[in-house]
């Protein structure tokens, strides 16, 4: 036999066709899908089977005389079958007659019941239980946002000249302070996980002059609160040749449509699953600082910090006042923030720094940095350490480094106040805290 006619001898292969596009199927053509069994509904003379895959659902329609069994929800499967108008099934086209070949040994009870349409369980349920939960159309939507956001994070940053990095996450010693770092065993010497890019973003300023960073941070710090993870994904961003923070936050303002325009673009699906409202993001986002925050809040005007509850005051004011979801507020006093920051050069108790705020919640820190070795020098001696200890970090400066500056997005906290998550840990892929260590 030659290969012509062996080609002509073997069946037609039907490729896989979406669940979400199958409405497109013209009727009567023959549709392969594969998925996992979302649903099984048996009547009286017909069972009704909702396919989940990726991309949606799809019915399919199991009579008596089909000869099919329907295998047990979640487990996957593979169905062939006709397109077949039907104006009550998703998208108006739903499959009959068709053949169901499981492709895995029946699937175990879920421990939620997937197919409803709000999962109605607990927290700590949902968490323990994460590789199956996140399987629920509704809780999948608030990571298909969060990847979109990251797509247009990255897509604005390329826009703009910058130059993706990745950094260490094992470090010599602790980037902004020591008590609140991961200590791990270095092949016999004390190492720490990174509490963020912070000096190696900087040092690659000197390199790139635009760089930005996708990766995970790591606090030890004991917080149980709604909005803090040990482990978060932080999206950070440093560039060079500022004139000062106004800069950083002119950049930051871009990034953040940039973020808010990539889950228009790539999850509206999602958006529409959560009946959620994407934010508009104002050319100019208003600016406070953090002297008249205070005032405006009626908290003391020696206050180093803004508590949540002076957020929330500060948020509802913004969208009061200007019709917008942020607010920056910049001038943070010095002593709050790390010896990198530049002072506000007409009044050293203030920094060249801000703080944005996202409905009511502090999303970003950033600013403009120090830049010059002498200032590094008389700032790490002012808190009482030896400049020798940043000798590695200190040389970029040394050998020239521009006015800079910079700033990070939680991932988790964006997700969390775009979706409307009470806790940040409902949008945290498999979180880490105080008690979480597992799955």
């Amino acid at each position: 036999m030659n290969s012509l006619s062996l080609e002509k001898s073997q069946p037609t292969r039907v490729e896989r066709t979406l669940c979400d596009d199958v409405s497109a199927a013209e009727p009567g053509s023959v549709v392969r899908v594969q998925g996992w069994v979302h649903r099984r509904r048996a009547l009286s003379a017909v069972t009704f089977v909702v396919v989940r895959d990726r991309s949606g659902l799809a019915q399919v329609v199991v009579r008596p005389d089909d000869g099919q069994d329907v295998p047990p929800e979640e487990t996957t499967v593979e169905v062939v079958g006709t397109a077949t108008a039907n104006p009550q099934a998703p998208g108006g086209v739903e499959l009959t007659a068709p053949t169901i070949t499981a492709l895995t040994e029946p699937a175990a009870t879920p421990p939620v019941e997937l197919w409803r349409p709000s999962l109605n369980a607990a927290l700590p349920t949902m968490l323990d239980h994460a590789p199956v939960t996140w399987r629920h159309p509704a809780r999948r939507a608030a990571w298909e946002i969060a990847a979109a956001s990251v797509r247009g994070f990255r897509s604005t940053l390329d826009a703009a000249g910058f130059t993706e990095v990745q950094t260490p996450k094992f470090v010599a010693s602790a980037t902004e302070s020591g008590a609140n770092v991961f200590e791990v065993d270095y092949f016999g010497r004390p190492a720490y996980l990174a509490q963020s890019p912070q000096f190696y973003k900087q040092q690659l300023v000197g390199v790139f002059e635009r760089v930005y960073e996708v990766g995970p941070v790591f606090r030890a710090e004991p917080h149980d609160t709604v909005r803090h993870l040990a482990e978060y994904v932080s999206l950070d961003v440093e560039l060079g040749f500022v004139r000062d923070h106004r800069d950083v936050l002119g950049l930051l303002r871009d990034v953040v449509a940039g973020m808010a325009g990539g889950i228009t673009e790539h999850a509206a699906g999602a958006v529409e699953r959560l009946g959620i409202e994407v934010p508009r993001v104002p050319d100019r986002i208003p600016v406070i600082h953090f002297a008249d925050a205070l005032a405006l809040v009626g908290a003391p005007p020696e206050e180093p910090d803004l508590a949540p509850e002076h957020e929330r005051a500060l948020g509802e004011w913004a969208l009061r006042e200007h019709g917008s979801d942020f607010l920056a507020v910049e001038g943070y006093p010095m002593a709050k923030r790390p010896f990198y920051t530049h002072p506000q050069p007409d009044d050293p108790r203030w920094s060249n720094s801000f703080d944005l705020l996202f409905r009511g919640l502090e999303l970003v820190t950033g600013g403009q940095r120090l830049h010059r070795p002498s200032d590094y020098v008389a700032a790490i001696a002012a808190q009482g350490e030896d400049p020798a200890a940043y000798a590695s970090y200190l040389q970029a400066f040394e050998h020239g480094m521009p006015p800079h500056g910079g700033f990070a997005i939680g991932l988790e906290r964006w997700t969390a106040r775009i979706t409307g998550a009470a806790n940040v840990r409902e949008v945290a892929l498999f979180p880490r805290d105080l008690h979480r260590l597992t799955p």
